[in-house]
Parts: C-alpha cells; sequence; structure tokens
C-alpha cells in the first residue's frame, strides 16, 4: 500500500512538472509568429491519462486546434497584405492560471509523498519494538 502511494505520487509529480515545463514552453513562444513549420506558434496541451496502477500518466502533448489571433501590425515583417499578423493562438493568463494549478498539484503530490514517508518509518519504528 505505501509502495503504491508512492508510485502514485511519483507519477503525479512527473505529470504536473511535464505540464509546467509545457506552460512555460507556451509562454515562451507567445509572441513568436514564424515557426519551422510555417505560420505562429501553437499552444500545446498535455494529455493526462489514468494508469493501471492508480497513478497519472501523460499520453500525448498536443497542438490547441484553436485558430491563432490577428492582430494589425502592418510594419510587422510576418504581417499579411491586409495588416494583420497571425499570433499564437495563447492567452497570457490562462496559461498563467494553468501553471498555478500545476504548481498546486505538484505540492499537494510533494505532501502526500512527505506524509508516505513519515507513516514508512513510523511503521518500521514500532516494528522493531
Amino acid at each position: 500500500m505505501l509502495l503504491q502511494s508512492f508510485n502514485i505520487s511519483t507519477s503525479a509529480l512527473t505529470a504536473e512538472r511535464l505540464r509546467m515545463d509545457i506552460v512555460a514552453e507556451n509562454l515562451a513562444n507567445a509572441e513568436t509568429t514564424r515557426t519551422p513549420e510555417g505560420g505562429p506558434y501553437r499552444r500545446k496541451v498535455p494529455v493526462f491519462v489514468p494508469l493501471t496502477d492508480g497513478g497519472v500518466g501523460v499520453a500525448a502533448v498536443v497542438e490547441d486546434p484553436s485558430p491563432p489571433r490577428l492582430k494589425f501590425d502592418p510594419g510587422h515583417p510576418d504581417a499579411g497584405p491586409d495588416g494583420y499578423v497571425r499570433m499564437p493562438n495563447i492567452d497570457v493568463a490562462r496559461e498563467m492560471v494553468d501553471l498555478a494549478a500545476a504548481s498546486r498539484a505538484y505540492e499537494a503530490s510533494v505532501a502526500v509523498l512527505t506524509v508516505t514517508r513519515a507513516m514508512a518509518l513510523r511503521a518500521l519504528d514500532i516494528s522493531s519494538r
């Protein structure tokens, strides 16, 4: 039971760490209008799946299908003939909320690991008497 708790919490830590990394990448590219694939950067989102042992995993990292934002900036090198620039489909406020949620979930998993460790140590202490 304790080992399963460790495994579940560890899988959550790994998943939330990846989520925070993806949010950081999205924020870093919030103004990237040109990528090697062409067009503006597209927001990335992790897809979480439950694992058979009770943990959580990341099945994939997918691109958000929402369309790019249009910004009127006729002087921009990537502006179209109408003067609009196709900007990444990233809402900075939304990313900050996602980052805060991922951080809180990460902290909760650390707390679970800490309590589980304390319980394991206490059980060892009791059994050694």
